[in-house]
């Protein structure tokens, strides 16, 4: 009787599957790896937008004038730096989010939305809120770039939204 299988004619297999298999292991975890960092970027938004909206909802917008320190202007500007480099001033800090920047972050409270974060009904009376937002419409959308784009394409995040009730209503 023959044997029909020899151990000689069994060379190479491994290093041919190995070719076939390669190609959609990279895939996938290139994939994995872009969308973790597009989750850890997002994450980032997150938390900087609730840093943000904290700082302000402690500010008593209502009080604040010109000749106040710190005025009203400066507490927007605090904001809008503590949501993009998380420090009171963002000169020499790099964003919390690479390609982040202040013109992508939206401020509104109780003094410039008025009709919907002044006297908002509650159960039991009246809110005065406050929001921060990163991205939102145009230019102020927010991206993730991938390194990978064959792999994930560039996503741009839908905005980022924390909306807090103010300390003084």
């Amino acid at each position: 009787m023959k044997t029909i299988f020899k151990p000689g004619r069994q060379k190479g297999v491994a290093a041919v599957e190995l070719a076939f298999i390669l190609p959609l292991m990279l895939i996938l975890v290139f994939g994995i790896t872009e969308l973790g960092r597009a989750l850890y970027q997002y994450n980032g938004l997150v938390k900087a937008t609730r840093g943000a909206v904290r700082y302000l909802a402690q500010q008593d917008l209502a009080n604040l004038s010109a000749s106040s320190t710190p005025t009203l202007n400066e507490v927007y500007a605090t904001t809008k730096a503590l949501a993009v480099c998380g420090k009171e001033d963002c000169a020499g800090q790099e964003p919390l989010v690479t390609g982040l920047s202040t013109t992508q972050v939206t401020l509104c409270d109780y003094l410039t939305c008025v009709t919907t974060h002044k006297g908002v009904p509650t159960g039991k009376g009246t809110v005065d809120l406050v929001t921060v937002t990163i991205g939102g419409s145009g230019n102020k959308t927010f991206s993730f770039s991938s390194l990978v784009p064959f792999v994930i394409p560039d996503i741009d995040f839908s905005p980022v939204k924390t909306t807090m009730v103010s300390r003084y209503f």
